[in-house]
């Protein structure tokens, strides 16, 4: 890739595939790592998820060493640090610790998760009418998250992630905070000035990732931070999201106008029939997210094949299945440009998940390559 081709980067959640274990997960993701700086990616982020038997990515900022340290170039971050359980101070001086060890290569991704202890109300319409295309990008109907916030797993996590008896401050506070103990300007209540040690003038780089135009789109924008818009996650509310942000944003010392990196789940193949069979696995995954019992540990083509569905569960993935990049890398360049353009996206965040590691590794290559020569 150059520098005339919009940016392409790596979310990794450090899948776990059927008949492997965590360790060899999270080598695969170092793995991986390697790979997608060879290939030119600008940046290799990771994910956090509690509690799941198919992710091993529980702990980004030991990742982020690990991959930082196995790596030169790429840029290394969080997509995102759950900021729901964690305290301003301890986000800070994580990522100000892997700074002063990797300067000017760290990424801090807030997020706004972090189980709730009771699922908030479902909104008053969970579904708008009908999927439709814009300009070439599906943007599905609406998906109610609230059944899976009322699960059972969703409230052993919430039990498991937090102290007793812990409250989170509101998210804008929150990333107040954080910016403020970066910068320096931090100052209690009463006036007094505390240092973040380390952290205090870190060179991390902080964004927002979201998933509608609500709160973290335009505290990304009213702060003037750089946001990421979750298409991969809610596909629905993607345009929304970023136009929150660009409506919200105002420049700051760190950004003189929006910058916007947006997601997508992507499997690309020789061809589009052996990609289709390499993200067969896909739809079973995130059927048992979606159901509550967690992400299972990457399915086979063939132990997908095998697996019985009802209509109600066919419906569960559908949004997912529908915005799912699959195919040769020239199909998936042409559906990546249309997202890119329909978003004016300054990025894109590229998650592929297969069984095979191998198989995984060629996706991001096959995309590079054609991404380069195409967009």
């Amino acid at each position: 890739m150059t520098d005339a081709v919009t940016p392409l980067s790596v979310l990794d959640l450090s899948p776990i595939s059927s008949g492997s274990t965590v360790a060899e997960a999270l080598h695969n993701t170092v793995d991986l790592a390697r790979h997608a700086e060879r290939l030119g990616y600008r940046r290799f982020w990771l994910a956090e998820h509690h509690l799941n038997p198919g992710v091993a990515g529980a702990a980004p900022a030991l990742l982020i060493s690990v991959v930082a340290r196995e790596t030169r170039r790429i840029r290394v971050g969080s997509g995102a640090v759950q900021t729901g359980h964690r305290t301003p101070l301890s986000v800070v001086e994580e990522f100000g610790t892997l700074d002063a060890l990797y300067p000017g290569r760290i990424d801090l991704g807030l997020g706004r998760s972090g189980a709730p202890r009771t699922p908030p109300p479902a909104p008053a319409e969970t579904v708008v009418a009908g999927t439709r295309t814009v300009a070439g990008v599906v943007i599905p109907s609406r998906f109610s998250f609230a059944g899976l916030l009322a699960s059972p797993r969703f409230r052993a996590q919430a039990a498991l992630i937090r102290q007793p008896d812990a409250t989170t401050p509101p998210y804008p506070e929150v990333v107040e905070q954080v910016v403020a103990l970066v910068e320096g300007s931090y100052r209690t209540p009463e006036g007094v000035a505390v240092q973040a040690v380390p952290g205090d003038n870190a060179g991390f780089e902080p964004w927002i990732l979201g998933s509608s135009g609500g709160e973290s789109a335009t505290v990304a924008g009213a702060r003037g931070l750089p946001f990421a818009a979750n298409y991969h996650v809610s596909p629905s509310s993607v345009l929304e999201a970023v136009e929150g942000y660009r409506a919200a944003f105002r420049p700051s010392a760190r950004l003189a106008a929006p910058h916007v990196m947006v997601s997508a789940d992507v499997v690309v193949g020789p061809d589009d029939e052996t990609a289709r069979e390499l993200a067969a696995g896909y739809a079973p995954w995130v059927r048992s997210i979606r159901s509550g019992a967690g992400a299972i540990p990457f399915p086979t083509p063939a132990e997908a094949a095998s697996l019985t569905w009802t209509d109600e569960e066919r419906t569960l993935v559908a949004d997912r299945l529908a915005t799912q990049f699959v195919g040769s890398a020239r199909t998936v360049v042409e559906r990546l440009r249309a997202l890119r353009d329909v978003t004016a996206a300054d990025e894109l965040l590229i998650t592929t998940i297969t069984h095979g590691h191998a198989d995984r590794v060629r996706s991001y290559e096959l995309l590079a390559a054609a991404w380069a020569e195409q967009s």
